[in-house]
């Protein structure tokens, strides 16, 4: 169980030799024995032992998704008049989507992840905002919950950004935010449910705020899109927040994650075909030809889209039923046995599949949650950190589901550990690839 962590740990403080190319090409097998003596340190999460990074679907959709990507380990999604098979992937995987998300007329494109999906949202909203509205020094409003990605967005595209506090809940606080919207607000944001404490943002709320100054709203559903739908069909109150909220007019929803697709594959969609065309460059002026890009992209491989198309059709509406049923009845599971371990709470009530845990109120100076969370990965437990306040942060899919009494075992092994042996100097939340 220890080698994870101390091959995590020399990761981070190791100074690699440059690698040269072989003089000579080496053999299959020895290529594939040097990766697989590479994964030894990865997380292990075909063992349900990571809260997030890799959504495990089972077996039969790890065959289906395999076999695809097979078939499309090659193609190229440049030019869809080349491969049109993958026009047509696209096409149908948006307007199931869209049909999970309740619309008829929304309209979008497969992007490589949620943070390209929220780029484009951004983009699309600031190209909106110059066409329909003349704004020339672009902002937008949103919660201090909402992904980094917005952030990414406004530092590549160019846009101010007001970032505004959440409630003592953990929500969008929809008065503060409704403070910062003025006439330069080209986009406002909210989460369903939001990464950090796993609470869904006041969703109608936030886009009256929008529309009030003629800006697009973004419901950021990463994580939710392809659960909060199937929570609902399962029986489960679900705050509103997909197409039925009046003034949504961007929605990003990853395959990739509760999706149980390999990575990466995400949606971003659109309300309708007019809002879409503010997402795709269009250049007429080179010696090439026309070029017309609707991605951060320009090639694009037809890999993440063909698997992601074979795993919705294997799952079905039944099959994600039963995947969320699974996951949401873990996610209680461990959210009451986390708070029935003496020090320990997990953070708001969430709403979906993502939870924080953190010390409980009165023990924050007697235990250290970070330390508990390395105590955890010596024993093959993988938990991002995150902070303010410190917290360790789980996404529980359906993979968790068979595990999850062994981990809250372990994890009261390690509360008792780290009151014994003390905490940790170490209080790094990297979220990053820094080289």
């Amino acid at each position: 169980m220890a080698i994870l962590a101390d091959r995590w740990s020399a990761h981070r403080s190791a100074k690699l030799a440059p690698m040269a190319l072989p003089e000579h090409g080496r053999t299959h097998d020895a290529i594939l024995a040097e990766l697989a003596a590479k994964r030894a340190g990865d997380v292990r999460w075909q063992e349900g032992r990571t809260f997030g990074m890799v959504y495990d679907g089972g077996e039969s959709v790890h065959a289906v998704a395999e076999a695809a990507a097979l078939m499309y380990l090659h193609e190229n999604a440049l030019n869809t008049v080349a491969f049109p098979s993958l026009g047509e992937i696209q096409r149908e995987v948006c307007e199931a989507t869209a049909a999970l998300l309740h619309s008829e007329s929304a309209a979008g494109f497969l992007t490589s992840g949620g943070t390209e999906s929220i780029l484009c949202a951004v983009k699309a909203a600031r190209e909106r905002g110059r066409a329909e509205r003349a704004i020339t020094a672009p902002e937008m409003v949103l919660p201090s919950s909402a992904h980094a990605a917005f952030h990414k967005a406004a530092h590549y595209f160019g846009l101010a950004v007001h970032k505004v506090d959440v409630g003592a809940d953990y929500r969008a606080d929809v008065d503060a935010m409704a403070a910062q919207v003025n006439d330069n607000t080209v986009l406002v944001v909210g989460s369903a449910p939001q990464y950090p404490q796993g609470v869904i943002d006041p969703i109608p709320e936030l886009a009256a705020l929008a529309q009030s100054v003629g800006a697009s709203f973004h419901t950021d559903a990463c994580m939710g899109g392809f659960v909060l739908p199937f929570m609902e069909l399962n029986g489960h109150d679900v705050a509103p927040w997909d197409f039925r909220v009046a003034g949504v007019t961007t929605i990003s929803a990853d395959i990739h994650k509760l999706g149980y697709a390999p990575k990466g594959a995400s949606v971003i969609l659109h309300r309708d075909k007019q809002l879409r065309q503010y997402q795709t460059f269009v250049f007429d002026d080179w010696l090439g030809g026309f070029y017309a890009s609707p991605n951060i992209q320009g090639t694009r491989s037809g890999l993440p889209m063909a698997t992601a198309w074979a795993v919705m059709q294997h799952l079905g509406v039944d099959g994600y039923r039963r995947l969320t049923s699974a996951t949401i009845d873990a996610r209680e599971r461990l959210v009451a046995g986390v708070r029935a371990i003496e020090g320990l709470t997990v953070l708001a009530e969430p709403e979906a599949q993502l939870l924080a845990i953190a010390a409980a109120p009165g023990y924050e100076d007697r235990v250290d949650i970070f330390a508990i969370g390395d105590a955890l990965l010596r024993r093959g437990w993988f938990h991002d950190r995150q902070t303010p306040p410190d917290a360790l942060h789980a996404t529980v899919s359906a993979g968790n589901a068979p595990v999850v009494e062994a981990y809250l075992g372990d994890l009261a092994e390690c509360v008792a550990e780290v009151a014994t042996t003390g905490g940790t100097d170490d209080r790094s939340t990297n979220y990053a690839t820094l080289d």
